[in-house]
């Protein structure tokens, strides 16, 4: 069963930034690199970030992500 990350953002640049909304409930400040993948978890607060322009993007949306094994990167195993 997968669970779905609590928000996905839709992002034209391959590399973004999130900070958990900011606030009393955001996080520090991390930066991400979507080249790869297309897509990443953020590892604070699991915000899905998706690169509209990655040819994967469409499967990505709809819940099929490439299957990868790079743990470290999706956070998946």
């Amino acid at each position: 069963m997968t669970i779905a990350p609590p928000e996905v953002i839709e992002s034209l640049d391959a590399k973004v930034a999130c900070d958990g909304g900011g606030g009393a409930l955001g996080h520090p400040k991390v930066y991400y690199d979507l080249h790869t993948h297309g897509f990443i978890d953020c590892g604070y607060c699991d915000r899905r970030f998706v690169w509209m322009k990655h040819p994967a993007a469409p499967a990505i949306l709809a819940g099929r992500p490439p299957v990868d094994h790079d743990e470290e990167l999706t956070g998946r195993a």
